[in-house]
């Protein structure tokens, strides 16, 4: 009896801890959301936009844009797949001219297997493979 009285006031001390465990920072809801990253002088005085990243209405990234003072640095356009993963990744230089893309295979865990990286013409300028190594 004195077994069973310490077994359940220890399940009762760690209900609580569990539900502390379980509860997470909300996560922001992505739909159609535009991220806009802006630097500052240390005075505050002057503003100068520096990234733009635009979601779809799934919630998932289709663009990011880096901007030095002068303008456009770089664009970047996400394509995704029926499985809602990046099917391709393509940059495009200050001029939105087409300056490389990236297709990507997943293995069977739905994470990056294989990077090949295009030029402009399409011609394969690269290959990454990802290797997941569990410690």
């Amino acid at each position: 009896m004195k077994r069973f009285i310490i077994l359940t006031a220890a399940a009762l001390l760690l209900i609580p801890a569990a539900f502390a465990q379980e509860q997470e920072t909300p996560k922001m809801d992505k739909r159609n959301l535009v991220v806009k990253e802006w630097n500052t002088d240390a005075k505050g005085n002057r503003k100068v936009l520096d990234h733009v990243t635009t979601f779809n209405a799934e919630g998932k990234k289709v663009e990011e844009i880096e901007y030095t003072t002068d303008g456009q640095k770089w664009r970047k356009r996400f394509e995704y797949d029926q499985n809602g993963k990046v099917s391709r990744e393509l940059v495009y230089d200050y001029r939105n001219r087409l300056q490389t893309y990236k297709k990507f295979e997943f293995n069977e865990l739905g994470k990056k297997k294989i990077q090949y990286t295009y030029n402009a013409k399409g011609k394969l300028i690269g290959i990454k493979q990802y290797e997941y190594i569990a410690q």
